[in-house]
């Protein structure tokens, strides 16, 4: 037991170290935006790393053994990262801020704002590959980035529940009430940023009023 406690230790370590890493750069972005005084896109933060048993299942459900060597090969969201922005402009802001960084490299990129699963599912997924230096030496890591407005984590969080609490057979009643709840969150999204950009809108008006002739 030992041993095998061991080994996830050091397996689950250059993943918690890369999530600190990542927490550090994105912290970095808040921080550069709060102490310019710029506009501030980032609501919060949460990270997470897999726990062995969800790990193993997993991969049974991928049909891979369940090693450590193939979580290694076939899993690349071990460690996740969430952000999670107030409007959809927010998450593009913040998604070309992550593109542009040199010290990670982002190997993949889906953008399920744009194209929705068709459960209705809506998020900004990355997969990054972060350098961690160990006492071997640097490796690299992946780590998954998801970016989501308030209110489709809100509607993620929802259906995660479900789809465990009915063991993956969600009924299709649901999941209608699900996908309606999606379109829903969609046009949630799109009214709260008409109303943002409209108080803009005024801001400006009122600025240019008051401006001296």
């Amino acid at each position: 037991m030992n041993s095998e406690m061991a080994q996830w230790r050091d397996f689950l370590m250059p993943y918690k170290f890369a999530l600190d890493e990542c927490k550090l750069k994105i912290n970095m972005i808040k921080e550069e935006a709060f102490i310019s005084g710029s506009y501030h896109p980032i609501e919060h933060v949460k990270a997470r790393i897999k726990q062995p048993d969800s790990i193993f299942r997993k991969l049974k459900r991928k049909g891979i053994e369940p090693t450590l060597m193939n979580a290694a090969d076939h899993l690349q969201d071990v460690a996740g990262v969430r952000i999670v922005c107030s409007f959809v402009k927010d998450i593009y802001l913040v998604a070309q801020q992550i593109e542009e960084r040199t010290d990670m490299s982002i190997l993949e990129k889906k953008d399920y704002i744009q194209n929705p699963k068709p459960n209705g599912y809506q998020s900004m997924h990355y997969i990054a590959e972060v350098p961690v230096t160990l006492k071997q030496g640097v490796k690299k890591v992946k780590v998954e980035i998801q970016l989501r407005t308030l209110a489709m984590d809100f509607w993620a969080s929802l259906e995660h529940k479900i789809f465990y609490k009915f063991e993956r057979e969600i009924p299709d009643y649901l999941k209608q009430d699900l996908y309606e709840a999606a379109m829903a969150v969609q046009l949630l999204d799109q009214k709260m940023e008409h109303i943002r950009d409209e108080i803009g809108t005024i801001e400006d008006s009122r600025d240019q009023i008051l401006m001296p002739l």
